[in-house]
């Protein structure tokens, strides 16, 4: 099969109606600096929609995830709190100054590149498209994301003949997977590779981990989902994150690095050997790959992290060429534009930067690629979607109207425990899936949920 049969369908998680500043996410510098701030959950929605239409009209497959339910009363229950949903809330709200309530009330699952790891149909051994579940294991808040994700998934990706969705891992933070913020698929001529990174290993000496922030992607957990995608051992290689990346905020490798087709773009503090990661991937991909390793001096990691110009979407235009969709963070920092001016200025595959503002979700640690899970696909996997997945310009109005009719403009951290706001929530969602056209998918819709 040639590989000019796939299309890379841009997958965006929604903005949910309760889309709030917990800052519960250690070595997460955005959502640190941000905690307990007001959050404004129609302008995120709205903002997420925005680039949506953007890289539709670039005319690149774009499609919507819908978001989970926040606070999730079901959580709080087997946390032990009962009784009528308001004495759930008020009771979880006095428990731990909140804490409880604040991980159940996460937003986080707006970051679909955190959902799972995909391998496409023409890279696996029985030639359909697998997706691996993340566990998101090393955090309390993300850890609960698992068992709503795959059943989204199984509900978009039914049809087996072509796509089979894999549960998260079992075993815990020991094989901790952060999805596809850890994975990135390059392709040429010769063939495709898939960089799965990592941060720690169970056999680490301590001198090896970072010093300051927690490393999330563990060996194991890269090892297991590489099994798991049913990719031959030639197609995988796997690279540890730099510690000083991982301590400077990058607490996944999409924070410091981005890549689509022959094109690899990486800070220096991406990867723990960035020069010799790139010749092993030159080796396999040959005199097509690209590869721009930029340094310390060129762009400091903290400026790096602080406006995440790794962390923009990369896409393959229908010029063939790419096209660099970045936070308008990076248009305001001059080492961030010069750097994407030269890329367009080089003889290089980047055709041109468009920037867009995300502002809600870059506050809260999340960038342009955060906020999409990338699942190539076949013209005849693209018809095989099950519900109103990908989008056009008449869903897009029809959704930014029920974001409007729906999404309160602003949020406090005492707005969680408001049985109102759970209230309005389940009503939007569950209008949702009806726009979607996906049938019951939350369990405040009844136990017989798609994919249950």
């Amino acid at each position: 099969m040639s590989r000019t049969t796939l299309r890379e369908l841009q997958l965006d998680g929604l903005v949910g109606p309760t889309h709030n500043y917990a800052g519960i996410a250690p070595g997460n510098t955005a959502s640190d600096r941000h905690r307990g701030q007001a959050s404004r959950p129609r302008d995120a929605a709205l903002e997420g929609l925005a680039k949506m239409r953007l890289v539709h009209r670039l005319g690149v497959p774009q499609g919507v995830m819908p978001p989970h339910d926040r606070p999730s009363l079901a959580t709080l229950r087997a946390w032990g709190f009962a009784g009528r949903d308001e004495e759930v809330l008020s009771r979880a709200a006095s428990v731990d100054g909140g804490w409880l309530l604040r991980l159940a009330a996460s937003a986080s699952s707006m970051w679909v590149a955190n959902a799972a790891t995909v391998a496409p149909s023409t890279d696996t051994l029985d030639g359909r498209t697998h997706f691996v579940v993340a566990n998101l294991a090393a955090a309390a808040h993300r850890s609960l994301e698992a068992p709503l994700t795959e059943r989204i998934l199984r509900c978009l990706f039914a049809d087996t003949s072509h796509f089979l969705v894999h549960a998260a891992l079992p075993g815990g933070p020991s094989l901790g997977d952060e999805g596809a913020a850890n994975h990135t698929r390059l392709e040429t001529d010769r063939g495709a590779v898939h960089v799965l990174g990592w941060g720690r290993s169970e056999d680490d000496k301590p001198s090896q981990r970072p010093a300051r922030y927690p490393a999330r992607q563990s060996r194991e957990g890269s090892y297991a989902v590489a099994r798991l995608l049913r990719l031959p051992d030639e197609r995988v290689v796997f690279a540890r994150q730099h510690p000083a990346g991982i301590d400077a905020g990058s607490f996944h490798t999409d924070v410091l690095a981005v890549g689509q087709g022959g094109f690899l773009l990486a800070h220096e503090y991406a990867f723990e050997d960035a020069p010799g990661l790139f010749e092993r991937l030159a080796a396999r991909l040959g005199p097509a790959f690209r590869a721009r390793l930029v340094n310390e001096g060129e762009l400091p990691v903290e400026v790096a992290v602080r406006t995440y110009p790794f962390n923009s979407q990369l896409l393959t235009l229908p010029s063939g060429k790419l096209g660099i969709v970045a936070p308008a963070e990076c248009q305001a920092e001059p080492a961030c534009k010069q750097l994407f001016d030269a890329l367009v200025g080089e003889d290089g595959p980047v055709e041109r930067v468009v920037y867009v503002d995300v502002r809600q979700s870059m506050q809260n640690g999340g960038g342009p690629a955060c906020l999409r899970l990338r699942v190539p696909l076949t013209p005849e996997e693209l018809g095989a979607l099950a519900g109103r997945t990908l989008v056009n310009d008449a869903l897009l109005d029809e959704l930014e109207a029920w974001v409007k009719r729906h999404y309160r403009e602003e949020l406090r951290a005492a707005d969680l425990a408001d049985p109102a706001l759970a209230r309005e929530s389940m009503a939007a969602l569950d209008e949702l899936t009806s726009i979607l056209h996906l049938g019951p998918i939350y369990d405040f819709q009844g136990p017989a949920v798609a994919g249950g």
